[in-house]
């Protein structure tokens, strides 16, 4: 199977970092030594995506920065950001017609290479979307009873029971049907639950929500954790 290509999704304001995002942008942040996006980049980099993008707006210019030595393709949103599903459209140029992984850039992975076991999970005659769901229970910093329920199937539907970590392969033919300049990927997530093609797996480690300025310890206790 030839390498799949990577978005991560780094244009956010990171509102919710409060005064940690006034002189950088959330995916720069410090988390157990480096930069949030470096963990996210490693876990692409260790699958060999191929090529791995970024889509940038806020405090763009660092991102840049960081990001060009380190061999990530970026674009950035101008002069309004785009969301999800708006960002991948815009990106599709740089990653390609097939199907794509997408990577939230503020949530740290204990355990095994979430982006490995949607590879080895994809089937793409029964999926257009497999996404990397956490059981509520391992779901360290996040508060609510999940945003889908997962079948023993793989199937998932609108529910309580799993948390949607942040990491996907998802195709990408149907966002050309949404006219909306900005729209978020429920738009097309929706599409694909109306149709049975959404899955899910779990995931068997521990994962920690890092948008807000408590999950930066707490990610850190679980990255502690499973060092030793």
């Amino acid at each position: 199977m030839p390498p799949f290509p990577v978005l991560m999704f780094a244009a956010g304001f990171g509102t919710r970092m409060k005064t940690l995002t006034a002189d950088r942008p959330k995916p720069l942040i410090p988390v157990a030594g480096k930069p949030l996006i470096d963990h996210a980049l490693g876990l692409a980099q260790e699958v060999g995506a191929d090529p791995i993008v970024a889509n940038l707006h806020y405090k763009a210019q660092m991102l840049a920065d960081h990001l060009h030595p380190k061999g990530v393709l970026t674009l950035t949103e101008q002069p309004d950001i785009l969301e999800t599903g708006g960002g991948l459209r815009n990106a599709l140029p740089l990653l390609g017609a097939g199907p794509v992984i997408t990577m939230n850039t503020d949530a740290i992975w204990a355990g095994p290479n979430p982006l490995k076991l949607l590879q080895d999970a994809w089937q793409p005659d029964k999926m257009d979307a497999l996404l990397v769901c956490v059981p509520v229970a391992s779901a360290v910093g996040h508060e609510g009873s999940g945003d889908f329920t997962l079948a023993p199937t793989g199937q998932i539907s609108r529910g309580p029971g799993v948390v949607y970590g942040g990491v996907q392969i998802i195709k990408t033919d149907l966002l050309a049907q949404i006219t909306e300049q900005a729209f978020s990927l429920n738009v097309v997530w929706d599409q694909m639950l109306a149709k049975g093609r959404l899955s899910g797996l779990s995931y068997p480690g521990s994962w920690c929500d890092v948008g807000h300025p408590g999950g930066i310890a707490l990610a850190e206790g679980i990255l502690d954790q499973a060092d030793v």
